[in-house]
């Protein structure tokens, strides 16, 4: 869940709920992806929920106990394997979250943006002896010291060795501000006996969230103009003009809902927002 995502938001609506719902990575694992992705609905990377509910079925709901284990997992790359191993079962690995980036980059004066280069530096500053309080330190400098817009250098323990506090927002680089594209896109709630057609997602892209029809281009003849949606995406903002068709509709795999039952489904922030125009 803190991939791409503060602690606050997490914590505020997130993590305890989720956990009510799936105590265990056993209880994960048997859990259906139409749970998971309900319980996961409106913290966005939707990939993330599904690698964990397949990783909790690869395991068999039993976590491996050591780094190189928990990488054959899906959605676990090498920050998170090592993060899982050093916290929950004391193996002896540096962290890289993002604060912890943010120290080395400015320890060792690195300008580029190099994942390689990180974990070099990584190892270099590790305390084999003291693992456990060593990342854990590392985190808590990177969050209350070593912040990213005002660092308090004049308290940091590494003051005195840091290569770039004399002017720590050089490093790293700047990223380039990339301009989102917008997608402009037709929805169509298509609508009879009360009931609303919806298919669930195939690509990965929210994958496994289910959504009202949605096209490219659309030729409109019976269609009603409920209104328009915006969703703002890490990548993209999506664009949308709503229309309703109420009749016969047949679309491979679409099935029909009522309102209540469309409540209960894992729907992604452009269709909640569609729902609200015609509940």
């Amino acid at each position: 869940m803190l991939q791409q995502t503060q602690v606050k938001t997490v914590l505020e609506r997130f993590y305890f709920p989720f956990l009510e719902a799936f105590p265990t990575m056993e209880d994960l694992a048997y859990a259906s992806l139409d749970d998971v992705l309900k319980k996961w609905e409106g913290l966005g990377y939707y990939t993330r929920a599904k690698n964990l509910h397949t990783a909790a079925r690869q395991c068999q709901g039993v976590l491996p106990k050591n780094a190189s284990e928990l990488l054959e997992l899906p959605g676990i790359g090498r920050s998170t394997a090592h993060a899982i191993s050093a916290f929950a079962y004391k193996e002896a690995l540096p962290i890289l979250d993002a604060n912890v980036k943010r120290i080395l980059y400015r320890y060792f004066a690195i300008e580029q943006r190099d994942e390689k280069q990180l974990w070099k530096a990584a190892y270099a500053l590790f305390d084999t002896k003291h693992p456990f309080e060593y990342n854990q330190a590392m985190m808590d400098i990177g969050s209350m010291v070593c912040l990213a817009k005002k660092p308090l250098c004049a308290v940091c323990p590494f003051e005195q060795g840091c290569e770039g506090k004399s002017a720590p927002l050089k490093y790293p680089q700047a990223k380039i501000k990339q301009i989102k594209p917008i997608r402009n896109r037709i929805i169509v709630v298509y609508t009879r006996n009360g009931r609303f057609a919806l298919s669930q997602r195939k690509e990965r892209f929210l994958h496994g969230l289910w959504g009202f029809v949605q096209y490219e281009a659309f030729e409109k003849n019976e269609e009603v103009l409920l209104g328009h949606v915006t969703q703002h995406y890490s990548h993209f903002t999506l664009q949308a003009d709503v229309y309703v068709y109420e009749g016969n509709y047949a679309h491979e795999g679409c099935e029909w809902f009522a309102p209540s039952e469309i409540m209960n489904l894992s729907l992604s922030g452009a269709d909640h927002k569609v729902l609200k125009l015609i509940v």
